[in-house]
């Protein structure tokens, strides 16, 4: 009985997934989140208050944070494969087999 009126499909009132209520943002404090000439200094000391309790971020805010955190700081032991290689070469240049200074070249007659 496809046409019974009343009896068709469709939209419920009420039906579905109700959707989660999203966190209220609240603002970094201005001492922690400083900007000079247009431009952050680092998300660490954010990190800091949020690990020690003093600061409630968003789940986004954290997530934010941690991102923009390599940009800043990079682990110990990650620089780049230059510098590693300019301090290999100064600690193998000193020492027993270092260089030396050259001879003198002086004619004898």
């Amino acid at each position: 009985m496809a046409g019974t009126p009343g009896k068709s499909g469709g939209a419920r009132p009420g039906a579905g997934r109700k959707p989660n209520p999203k966190p209220e943002a609240i603002p970094i404090p201005a001492h922690i989140a400083q900007v000079i000439d247009g431009q952050p200094l680092d998300p660490r000391p954010a990190l800091e208050q949020v690990a020690l309790g003093l600061l409630e971020v968003t789940p986004q805010q954290y997530k934010a944070l941690t991102a923009l955190l390599p940009y800043v700081h990079s682990k110990k032991g990650e620089g780049g494969k230059k510098e590693a290689a300019d301090k290999a070469a100064k600690t193998a240049g000193a020492g027993k087999f270092g260089a030396r200074q050259a001879p003198r070249l002086v004619s004898s007659k």
